[in-house]
């Protein structure tokens, strides 16, 4: 236990934390928007195996992220699938309240969460390891740290978003733009995007629209379809 008394073991984990803080807004946002179509009982596992289960796969992806992102078209898969996922929650808002609202399963709020978390995490865990420098102690003990931090932050979108409707579609927004992000971090596209930088954030841009339009659209036929 001796490394725990070196000033690098805790400078690294402060770096590790504080990086954490940093990435996981938007982790936070995806388990809160899954979660508030659950009963009220309900959400605060969801929250609780969301959050536990996206540190959970930043140790595990931490190991083989630089490889994963090395091989071609699998950032625009996973690109594609937010944009899927960010259309899904904000087309199944549901405005009733009381006995008249529909909850969604907790299986398929997890699902999500998993599948989401899973695609947003790879860019994230280079940050993590490059601050880790090797120490596995180190990498697993930070992130462990930092499960209340995303909690918390679900937990506070989740009220800020029964409060303030617009913050689902700003949330959902938000994963468009990551998923824009992702497809143009593709390896077959680091070329193009290197040569006309702009593309990135309009990938971003693309993506954020993207979701909100389509999204919003599933929205209105849903309901006159009611």
């Amino acid at each position: 236990m001796e490394f725990l008394q070196t000033s690098d073991f805790w400078i690294g984990l402060i770096k590790i934390i504080w990086i954490n803080i940093i990435l996981s807004g938007d982790n936070a946002v995806v388990i809160a928007l899954a979660a508030r179509s659950l009963p009220p009982a309900q959400q605060k596992k969801a929250v609780l195996i969301g959050s536990g289960a996206a540190v959970v796969l930043r140790i595990v992806l931490t190991v083989v992220a630089a490889k994963l992102l090395a091989l071609p078209y699998l950032q625009i898969a996973g690109g594609l699938l937010l944009l899927y996922i960010g259309v899904q929650l904000l087309g199944e808002e549901e405005d009733g309240e009381g006995e008249s609202k529909e909850y969604g399963s907790m299986f398929a709020a997890v699902r999500t969460i998993l599948i989401a978390d899973l695609v947003m995490s790879l860019d994230n865990v280079i940050a993590v390891a490059a601050a880790a420098q090797g120490n596995t102690t180190l990498l697993i003990l930070g992130l462990a740290i930092s499960i209340p931090l995303v909690i918390f932050g679900s937990t506070l979108m989740i009220k800020l978003m029964e409060r303030f409707p617009i913050i689902v579609m700003l949330g959902a927004a938000l994963i468009g733009w990551v998923g824009g992000e992702t497809i143009a971090g593709d390896v077959v596209l680091h070329d193009v995007v290197m040569a006309t930088p702009w593309l990135h954030y309009a990938a971003a841009a693309v993506g954020a629209v993207f979701v909100v339009l389509f999204g919003r659209w599933l929205q209105s036929r849903a309901k006159h379809a009611d």
